[in-house]
């Protein structure tokens, strides 16, 4: 059969004329991953976690998919438990009733499972199930870290099949990666694509590994597995409009989770440094009219008052461009490289201040809670002075000592009108305008000589202050 197929294909490359054509080019052959599945397959297991129904439940009943994938974007619940009644009759506590599922891998042969943090958080009992015998063992959790979206279980067992942890830096994009996992249920269930991106920037604490690995509620934790047989990341996330899988995932560095994954396993939790600054990302059209060039680094908008910042002497309106002489690329960047510093130790921030660059070294403390977001409520609204507005659409006046003490400034300067250009920037009144064009206001004076001697037809950059928060705005002229 196969001789007269052979036949059959060279006698199609036979052309009018009769020559013997060129054979085509040998094809690419698609990979082959059931060696992958055999290696790595037994060591994936399917996570269930259950919790006790706690109060009336109402009348809906959602599916268990459903509410997984609630709980995954954070959204509420649809009927939540009602408010008990004191008065009712009180009932016997109900048996536990599942939660939602997951996916999970063996780290090591007496039983630590790594996961999502997603999967296992608030849960009663977790149960997980070994693919093997179908074994359902009672899992302990031993830490959970919702920032990087990590957990570690442990059961009770010994000789488990485990996975052959890889490295991150040889992936490549392109190259061919499998997902196992438990979507739906539906246990060690296997998908395959390429990576479409390495360190996607999506505002976590990690940046993740995208891939088009279909992933589903229920994937959630498990492994994505290169062509070597190694983890290389835990499938956490996907982009979708409608809840299922839409071609876009994103999974977690196998490396950040491992560091993760002994900090949990060493001291139950994880310890990262912070040093009391809350940032903004900085605009291609601020860091040219600022003299930054590129638009790179961390726009300090609030500094935490008596934090390790505040002392150290960084001001609201610094740009941190370095740590440690890294370069930070984009703001996202900053708490990651302050969050993997010890605390106790120092980084040297270089900052980028009214022109000039400048060290600042800086203590670094514990990470224990999120900072509080800076403020971004304006001023009461005042009278305004019958005064006509500036060249830049601006009333200004000088603020008073005590005014200075409560906003935590040496200078600048209170906006009391605003018109024109300067309002059509974003500016109102109430705002504390800082400085201009890189140059410090010191008294309303000093503002209006500063403005007389600036090009009208340019562009000009402002740093101004509202409520907490400081923030450049560029003022351009009317065309």
């Amino acid at each position: 059969m196969r001789r007269r197929l052979w036949l059959g294909a060279m006698a199609l490359c036979i052309g009018a004329t009769g020559a013997l054509a060129a054979p085509p080019a040998a094809a690419q052959v698609l990979p082959d991953f059931t060696d992958l599945v055999e290696k790595v397959g037994p060591a994936v297991v399917g996570i269930r976690t259950t919790e006790r129904a706690r109060g009336n439940r109402g009348n809906l009943e959602m599916d268990e998919d459903m509410l997984e994938f609630f709980r995954r974007f954070g959204l509420p619940i649809p009927n939540q438990p009602n408010k008990p009644n004191p008065r009712a009759p009180q009932q016997p506590d109900p048996e536990p009733q599942t939660r939602g599922v997951g996916s999970g891998f063996i780290l090591s042969a007496d039983g630590y499972v790594m996961t999502n943090a997603h999967v296992v958080d608030g849960a009663d009992e977790v149960i997980v199930t070994l693919p093997a015998d179908q074994r359902e063992l009672k899992a302990k959790i031993i830490g959970v870290d919702k920032r990087s979206d990590v957990a570690l279980v442990k059961v009770e067992a010994s000789g488990l099949p485990v996975v052959r942890v890889g490295d991150v830096n040889r992936l490549k994009v392109g190259e061919w990666v499998i997902a196992i996992g438990s979507p739906f249920g539906l246990e060690s269930t296997v998908t395959a694509g390429i990576v479409s991106a390495k360190s996607r920037d999506t505002g976590d604490l990690v940046k993740l590994i995208q891939t088009d690995v279909a992933i589903n509620p229920g994937n959630s934790g498990g492994p994505l597995i290169n062509m070597r047989g190694e983890v290389v990341g835990i499938n956490s996330q996907i982009y979708s409009r409608s809840g299922g899988y839409m071609g876009i995932s994103f999974a977690i560095p196998i490396d950040d989770a491992i560091r993760v994954s002994d900090s949990l396993r060493a001291n139950g939790r994880v310890v990262r440094g912070r040093i009391g600054v809350a940032i903004d990302q900085v605009t291609k059209d601020v860091a040219e009219s600022i003299g930054l060039g590129k638009s790179i680094g961390a726009l300090v908008r609030n500094v935490e008052s008596g934090g390790p910042a505040d002392k150290a002497g960084v001001e609201a309106g610094d740009i941190i461009t370095k740590v440690d002489g890294k370069t930070v690329e984009r703001s996202s960047d900053l708490p990651r490289m302050v969050g993997a510093a010890k605390p106790g130790s120092k980084v040297t921030l270089q900052v980028f201040r009214r022109g000039q660059y400048r060290d600042i070294p800086v203590s670094v403390i514990e990470y224990e809670a999120p900072e509080r977001a800076a403020s971004s409520s304006g001023s009461k609204d005042g009278a305004k002075p019958p005064v006509a507005p500036g060249a830049l659409g601006l009333v200004v006046s000088d603020l008073n000592d005590a005014q200075k003490r409560e906003l935590k400034v040496k200078g600048g300067v209170r906006v009391d009108s605003v018109d024109g250009a300067a309002a059509r920037a974003g500016m109102r009144e109430g705002d504390v305008l800082l400085s201009i064009d890189n140059t410090e206001v010191t008294s309303a004076k000093q503002f209006d000589a500063v403005v007389a001697k600036l090009d009208k037809s340019r562009p000009v950059t402002v740093l101004v202050r509202r409520g907490d928060a400081v923030n450049f705005l560029i003022i351009r002229p009317a065309k």
